[in-house]
């Protein structure tokens, strides 16, 4: 009983300072912020010098975007304990999600944590924000010096290096890791999985054939070999070593293989594999491949996944929103990058960084608030809940993000067919656009999966792209654009987190 935090904030003494902190941090990890938010008001109220309660307070704002009183909550705290590391690395970390500058707040934390390797990644973090991409690659590499089996640090470099442009030494640190340690297949494992993300599958391939040579056979090696010969589209070999994998126990495995069912050609047999992870896919992993397995064979299920038009929202908010041209002047300053980020989707262009509803400006503010109203009048039109349905849960409230950011097409940039594992319901709003030409020109394409399976599925709908136009659809849909020929393309995209 004590671990629900429904209880521990109905029974928690505000005049009591453990109590306050106990159930108000019990209660944020959880995901109840908001209602531990009266609490830790009061706790602050009550008890102005205990440092935990400004603390408890500041992350209660920040988990409900509310960065400009998480920010003050927190700084408020770092004040009054000046030796805690992990306010320091809070207020630091707020910092930043606002918007405001933070390599100065990271460096402070970092001089109280100095190998907290979460306080370097976001030290790296806000020197990219600052505009020190160059500072933010030679941080993280000089602790990966020091501690070359740091998964997590290599995962960033690669990264870094790719926005700066140098696809080619994306895995230097990797590689350098490895002259020291060969036997490590973690750093094996994180150095194919870059190269897998990068679409160099023959290159994954030959670093499976180094790794075995250098760590001995592992099932990880076989795992990635089978990935890489399914990704390449060797169907033959890619059949041969999943089934030497046996029974698929992890659902990302699970949906390697349905993406190379659907890409040999045998649609009726990825769905009845699909239908034996029925309960065991929390994620919805395998619904994008379902619904295609359903479609190309006729099964009525498509229809309960995504017939209803429903689903799909388009919202012209351009007279609820702040001066369209004020808003995307403001988000230009926000794309810092030379080159679209390692694993997304998006081609010819580039992507913002950290969550973009959290910054503080006025005109992010006001987008914010928008965005909010528009989800929940979307959210209020869909059809009852259908139990085991990836879109139609039975709790709808309250509207919360898992990711937001901005995107910036040139040229002829486009968005490649995709999917968003992570959210509930996925979005494009539109804010600058080029001169569209004749035809489908940057339209947004619902339902046609992604052109590397190989499969002739056009989509089920289209939405013309108008500046103000927001359009809402299920997280599990499969979505991509239409090339434009020229001009800049510029939207505003998130994702709404699956209701608790």
């Amino acid at each position: 009983m004590s671990a629900d935090p429904a209880w521990l904030l109905k029974t928690a003494d505000p005049a009591n300072a453990e109590s306050v902190y106990r159930a108000a941090a019990t209660a944020i990890r959880q995901g109840f912020a908001q209602e531990a938010l009266p609490l830790a008001e009061a706790g602050a109220r009550n008890h102005p010098t205990d440092a935990r309660m400004w603390q408890v307070l500041g992350l209660a704002h920040r988990r409900l975007d509310a960065l400009e009183p998480a920010v003050a909550a927190l700084a408020k705290a770092a004040e009054l304990a000046p030796g805690d590391a992990l306010i320091a690395h809070s207020v630091a970390r707020a910092a930043m999600e606002a918007g405001l500058p933070a390599s100065a707040l990271f460096e402070r934390a970092h001089g109280l944590a100095p190998n907290d390797g979460s306080v370097l990644l976001g030290r790296a973090a806000a020197q990219f924000a600052d505009g020190d991409l160059d500072g933010a690659i030679a941080g993280i590499e000089a602790q990966l010096v020091q501690h070359p089996g740091w998964l997590e640090g290599h995962n960033v470099s690669a990264r870094l290096r790719w926005v700066r442009g140098e696809r080619d030494a994306a895995t230097q640190s990797l590689e350098r890791a490895l002259l020291k340690a060969p036997g490590e297949i973690p750093l094996w494992r994180e150095l194919i999985d870059v190269l897998m993300h990068a679409a160099r599958y023959d290159e994954a391939l030959d670093a499976v054939a180094r790794g075995r040579a250098a760590a001995g056979e592992s099932p990880v090696f076989d795992a990635l070999a089978a990935v890489c010969a399914a990704e390449k589209g060797d169907i033959e070999t890619a059949d041969r070593l999943f089934a030497r994998l046996g029974a698929i126990e992890h659902i990302t495995m699970a949906a390697r293989y349905m993406r190379h069912l659907l890409r040999a050609g045998r649609p009726s047999e990825a769905s009845v594999f699909a239908d034996t992870w029925q309960g065991r896919d929390p994620g919805h992993l395998l619904m994008p491949y379902q619904s295609v397995a359903w479609r190309l064979t006729g099964d009525p299920r498509w229809q309960w996944l995504e017939g209803d038009e429903r689903l799909v929202g388009v919202y012209d908010l351009a007279d609820r929103l702040p001066p369209l041209d004020a808003l995307a002047a403001r988000l230009r300053t926000l794309h810092l990058s030379n080159h679209h980020p390692l694993e997304q989707s998006l081609r010819g262009g580039t992507q913002t960084d950290g969550p973009l509803f959290s910054r503080i400006e006025p005109e992010i503010r006001a987008l914010r608030q928008a965005i909010v109203a528009a989800v929940e009048a979307h959210v209020a039109q869909l059809p009852p809940p259908v139990a085991g349905h990836p879109t139609l849960f039975a709790q709808r409230a309250p509207i919360r993000f898992s990711g937001s950011w901005s995107v910036r097409l040139t040229d002829a940039g486009f968005h490649v067919n995709h999917v968003h594992p992570m959210g509930w319901l996925s979005s494009a709003l539109y804010v600058a656009l080029p001169a569209m030409g004749a035809g489908d020109e940057g339209w947004l394409k619902l339902g046609e999966p992604q052109a590397e399976l190989g499969i002739d599925l056009p989509p089920f709908r289209k939405v013309e792209p108008k500046p103000g136009r927001l359009v809402l659809f299920p997280s599990t849909m499969w979505h991509g654009t239409v090339p434009f020929a020229a001009g800049e393309r510029m939207t505003v995209a998130f994702d709404v987190a699956r209701p608790q």
